[in-house]
């Protein structure tokens, strides 16, 4: 049952990552949804990763705060698709680097430190790569655009990312040596 959940919880983190380049409402939850259904693998009467309810609260809070916020966004804003790819790509590269925060430091508290603030750095320097190339005219730091879009796409792709690297710093931090 455990094998099946990881793979489900998998897949399901594959559809949120997907789901983040047309419709961004659905990626958190989907992605909360995955890190719940990860909380319900257990071996041997314990659980597989130490998702606790804490964990869970505040991530449940985080995607719904996101979710509302893009719900209050302008419909125009809400359809645009342009940049995400790049940001999606800079959020996956920087969660990448920030799972390496296990030889930096052995508390988990940093590791998931470093984690987050690579995956926002990451995202940032995805939207600065596309706002240069000419698609991205109309975002560029003058047009008064820039900082609403980073945030009206940039805030679900972290959320959505961020739960995914969470699962995955646990994973490291339980089965490295």
């Amino acid at each position: 049952m455990v094998t099946v959940l990881i793979i489900l919880a998998s897949l399901i983190w594959a559809l949120s990552f997907f789901a983040l380049r047309g419709r961004q409402i659905l990626a958190p939850p989907l992605s909360f949804g995955a890190l719940l259904l990860l909380s319900f693998a257990t071996s041997g009467g314990y659980p597989v990763l130490p998702i606790n309810a804490t964990i869970l609260t505040s991530w449940f809070c985080m995607t719904m705060i996101v979710m509302f916020t893009t719900i209050l966004q302008p419909e125009k804003i809400r359809q645009q698709t342009r940049g995400t790819t790049s940001m999606i790509t800079g959020g996956l590269a920087g969660l990448a680097i920030g799972l390496s925060g296990y030889t930096i430091t052995p508390s988990i508290s940093m590791r998931y430190g470093v984690m987050i603030l690579s995956v926002i750095i990451g995202i940032f320097c995805g939207f600065l790569l596309y706002y240069r190339t000419p698609e991205g005219e109309k975002v560029r730091i003058g047009t008064g655009n820039f900082h609403r879009y980073l945030l009206a796409k940039g805030f679900p792709t972290a959320i959505t990312i961020i739960q995914a690297g969470i699962a995955l710093v646990l994973t490291i931090a339980l089965y490295e040596r």
